[in-house]
């Protein structure tokens, strides 16, 4: 199955964006001719694979090398480093040039930034006395479609450098992203936005649309009819809690990278360990759209069902004399064996963690904290988590949700806490304590939570969930309703006018704006109603909202989007934007002090 997912289904033209960045992409290639050896960031070498075949690189004379600390090994004059701004990257450029000099072999070298250069970066060349034998550019990667209704930012370190570090760049490639997605379908005319992030976001977007104008009047209906911003920092429990749709608990158990997972043989029935092989997940997968988005309770029996239907098929076509078009219908499910085995296996693989008493008991905590149920029991579960040494990141990312939706713990139980985890896990580890502090994310409680006010207002805990017949996104964490989508759902209908004093305790400003010729940039707290006629375009489609995601999305909340757009009465379709694919544990990945 292709690892380059097939955007024909998306509901605005992807593909297109897909098409102009290969384009550009080649245009730099043949710009430098002969043969080359083109050395990628790693990050971005995962990117690429879902933008470009291999085998079309080849063609034009690359000769492929990924970008470390080590000397570039090729026979190759010219040398082409395609890389992301950051520093650790241009020592290691101008540590290969400065050893090829020592040596006396004579390149000709080539940096292209990803996506844009940077002045701190090309600072670097000069003190290292490099860049006068540099010639640099810039490649214009802004947005990756991921599948047919995702795209990403490649902003990898988003979340820890906006609340960790202050380090607000990030943003500008939000919106520039997003200013060029305009350019190819229109001026969004509706906008919403939550969090410190997302206004700014907006702010910059609107000094964009004043520098360099999409031009209204040429372009009719804007294809985009509303924009979504929301912070992560407005909901950081839903990352936390353990995803349980089967697209979520690949990710949680697996880790999806760039629309694929890298697992052993023997998960896919291999006889033995050996190189890992890469299984690819998106919409191309015809059974795996079909599944992807389901409770992973739900998922085995559909797998179950479609392996024995196969088995009866088999048994029918034995014992009877077919018909050569009956013959001809057994041949064609066949074709979808393959996909049925192989999620089989994998569904077997999640199996042997879902099936453990422990799973069962984290679950069971998570609950009890969403709930507010009782806090003794809650704060001794992760107490006993530390002594035991469970792997910190499942201990950090209960306490973060503990600590959340009591709105930070009491001074004695923090500093108790604080103390235990230095001793347990080690004293390297009091800086991943003190990102979390920065980032709110474990503190000293100072006031009274309000947890239960939001909890109820958005109905966030919906008691008897009906996993395999869902009527609301809570059937995601069985029983849970992700607070993110709950504040789509209501900038979807009415706008956030009818929750404002809800929107008042979630982190950060909020705005709804339009934009357009009719009205100025600064229009703000426009109230934007309920979903009207002149909302879907002339044509009768529907509606198209691009929902935004600043410092990462996770499957599940995806898969939450998924279902609301095909609610009856729904009249929107969504694409998620997102500055990069998260669950609680890359979240705080970022955030610990290894990273």
């Amino acid at each position: 199955m292709a690892q380059i997912p097939n955007l024909d289904n998306a509901p605005i033209n992807l593909a297109s964006l897909r098409e102009q960045s290969q384009k550009e992409l080649l245009n730099i290639l043949r710009k430098i001719r002969g043969k080359k050896c083109l050395v990628i960031d790693p990050k971005l070498g995962g990117s690429l694979s879902l933008l470009i075949q291999t085998s079309l690189l080849k063609e034009y004379g690359v000769e492929l090398r990924h970008l470390s600390a080590e000397h570039v090994q090729t026979e190759c004059s010219k040398v082409l480093y395609l890389v992301r701004s950051q520093m650790k990257l241009m020592k290691f450029i101008s540590s290969h040039i400065q050893h090829d000099l020592s040596k006396g072999v004579q390149r000709e070298y080539f940096v292209y930034f990803v996506p844009r250069r940077t002045v701190v970066c090309e600072k670097i060349f000069e003190e290292e006395k490099v860049h006068h034998m540099l010639s640099i550019g810039e490649y214009p990667l802004y947005t990756l479609p991921l599948d047919e209704d995702v795209i990403s930012f490649e902003l990898d370190f988003a979340y820890k450098e906006c609340y960790v570090d202050g380090d607000t760049s990030s943003l500008w490639h939000v919106a520039k992203a997003i200013h060029k997605l305009e350019f190819s379908f229109g001026l969004i005319p509706n906008v919403r936005a939550k969090g410190k992030a997302s206004t700014k976001v907006v702010d910059i977007l609107n000094s964009l649309q004043v520098e360099e104008p999409v031009n209204t009047a040429d372009m009719g209906v804007p294809e985009i009819n509303t924009l979504i911003l929301l912070d992560r920092e407005v909901d950081m429990v839903t990352p936390m809690c353990c995803q349980l749709t089967y697209e979520g608990l690949l990710d949680e158990i697996l880790q999806i990278n760039n629309g694929s997972v890298e697992i052993d043989p023997t998960i896919m029935g291999g006889q033995q360990e050996g190189k890992k092989t890469k299984v690819p997940l998106n919409s191309s997968d015809k059974l795996y759209r079909e599944i992807r988005d389901l409770n992973f309770e739900v998922v085995v029996q559909v797998l179950r069902q479609k392996a024995t239907s196969m088995q009866q098929d088999y048994a029918e076509v034995k014992s009877t004399s077919q018909s050569v078009s009956g013959l001809k219908d057994f041949v064609k499910k066949l074709n979808s064996l393959p996909e049925i085995a192989r999620h089989v296996n994998l569904a077997q693989h999640l199996q042997s963690f879902t099936s453990k008493p422990s799973f069962h008991a984290r679950l069971d905590i998570e609950q009890t904290i969403l709930e507010l149920q009782n806090y003794e029991i809650c704060f001794e579960y992760i107490e006993e988590m530390i002594h035991k040494q469970e792997p910190i990141i499942n201990m950090l990312r209960l306490l973060v949700l503990f600590s959340i939706t009591n709105s930070g713990l009491p001074k004695k139980n923090f500093d108790y806490l604080r103390r235990e985890i230095l001793h347990s896990y080690g004293f390297e580890h009091m800086s991943t304590l003190y990102n979390l502090e920065k980032a709110g994310l474990f503190r000293k409680q100072e006031t009274k939570t309000n947890w239960p006010t939001i909890t109820r207002a958005l109905q966030l805990i919906v008691d008897d969930t009906d996993t395999a017949n869902p009527n609301d996104v809570s059937y995601i964490f069985s029983g849970y309703a992700p607070l993110s989508i709950r504040l789509v759902q209501h900038a979807i209908r009415s706008g956030w006018r009818s929750i404002e004093e809800i929107m008042k305790l979630l982190p950060g400003p909020h705005l709804d704006l339009k934009r357009g010729a009719s009205t100025s940039s600064s229009s703000f707290d426009i109230v934007l109603g309920a979903q009207s006629n002149h909302d879907r375009l002339m044509d009768g489609r529907r509606s198209l909202a691009l929902v935004v995601f600043i410092g990462g999305v996770t499957f599940a909340e995806i898969a939450a989007l998924r279902f609301l757009s095909s609610q009856e009465g729904m009249g929107y379709d969504f694409i998620v934007g997102t500055t990069k694919m998260v669950n609680g544990n890359t979240i705080l990945e970022t955030l610990m002090s290894n990273a």
